[in-house]
């Protein structure tokens, strides 16, 4: 990345960071760990295109430039501004969605972020939720992950609002405060059953989600 490029990303990132605020007047709730720069995996419900960069711009400055956020290459690779933003700015960790065009493995990739130190921000439901259901069935990419790696901290982190902040189909957003709250961490049992650990990872990132909303 040459001087230029990274200076223009960084004032990006801080541009895109104001707007979340400006918008969302986002906060964050730490209920259930502080914010540490330990490798981390954060997952969250997933809802909108916004997801992640709701969840990297409340994230205190040191942790921000760790976490880097797991992402659709077929989205983020599609015109040099997408492209501009998912690589320079968030750094993202961008991955073939499906398997015939897949040409490296994504859990390796990941990995490799991990053991540098990193953090990661997915969604294991794998698409967004346009349904009326609280969560999707998570996919098995997150135990693939965690049994690669089965001491790293899996965070749940729900994300309230920015649904209808921007909903599908429209332009431009609708100002609406959002909150994004971080539960507490768990990590996958030596020998947990891969459906039992789905659950359980599942059920703590719904016990996040407000009381009066559930299904």
């Amino acid at each position: 990345m040459t001087l230029l490029t990274r200076w223009c990303a960084e004032l990006a990132a801080i541009l895109i960071t104001a707007f979340a605020w400006a918008i969302t007047g986002v906060r964050a709730n730490w209920i259930g760990c502080l914010p540490e720069t330990q490798p981390r995996i954060y997952y969250a419900n997933h809802a909108s295109h916004g997801d992640f960069v709701l969840i990297w711009s409340v994230l205190p400055r040191a942790l921000r430039k760790l976490a880097r956020p797991v992402a659709g290459n077929d989205y983020w690779s599609h015109g040099a501004l997408r492209r501009f933003i998912g690589l320079q700015v968030f750094r993202a960790v961008l991955i073939e969605r499906t398997k015939v065009t897949r040409e490296s493995d994504p859990i390796g990739r990941m990995t490799e972020v991990l053991d540098g130190g990193g953090s990661l921000i997915l969604f294991p439901e794998g698409t967004r939720n346009t349904t009326d259901a609280k969560l999707l069935p998570f996919k098995p990419g997150l135990h693939h992950l965690v049994r690669a790696r089965p001491m790293i901290e899996l965070v749940p982190v729900w994300i309230e609002n920015l649904n209808r902040v921007m909903p599908k189909g429209e332009f431009l957003p609708i100002p609406l405060l959002c909150t994004v709250t971080f539960g507490t961490p768990l990590v996958i049992g030596a020998h947990e059953p891969r459906q039992d650990f789905i659950t359980r990872a599942r059920d703590a990132l719904l016990a996040l989600a407000p009381k009066d909303r559930l299904a």
